[in-house]
């Protein structure tokens, strides 16, 4: 009987410690970055009007239209490196569940034209430096744009 116990309290113990290390993992993968709406944080992709591209949450990248195809990188392109991150709209995308949201682009595109504002959005985080960043009326100060979030 006591080997019997013995054995259920081991193993609940490598349970438990098993569920916490799963748990850990599972809350550190797929952060939304700073500059991400507050609104909704569970949400796989955000569209960016201003500079037609995705943003990919869980592998922390943008996607956009390149060289004739739709590429994956941790930047955006030179062009829009003094893009504001912070106070750029970012349209999240709550219907959309599949692994190429650009499929949708010409109905994002004509829906969320460039310079597009729907209702006024808080950030996850803070402009590092520069206080609060819930104001949508700052872009392209050249601080942080087209850096994207680094991990």
């Amino acid at each position: 009987m006591k080997t019997l116990k013995l054995i259920a309290t081991g193993l609940g113990l490598f349970l438990a410690i098993a569920l916490q290390a799963q748990v850990t993992v599972n809350v550190n993968v797929g952060s939304p970055p700073a500059w991400g709406p507050a609104e909704n944080t569970q949400v796989r992709y955000y569209y960016l009007p201003d500079v037609e591209a995705y943003y990919d949450v869980p592998s922390a990248q943008f996607i956009y239209y390149s060289g004739g195809v739709w590429v994956h990188r941790k930047y955006l392109p030179t062009r829009y490196r003094s893009y504001d991150l912070y106070g750029g709209y970012k349209v999240v995308l709550t219907d959309y569940h599949g692994n190429t949201p650009y499929a949708q682009f010409k109905e994002h595109k004509m829906k969320y034209a460039k310079g597009y504002r729907g209702h006024p959005q808080k950030t996850i985080g803070e402009r590092p430096g520069q206080g609060h960043s819930n104001d949508q009326g700052n872009h392209g100060n050249g601080k942080h744009g087209g850096k994207g979030h680094k991990k």
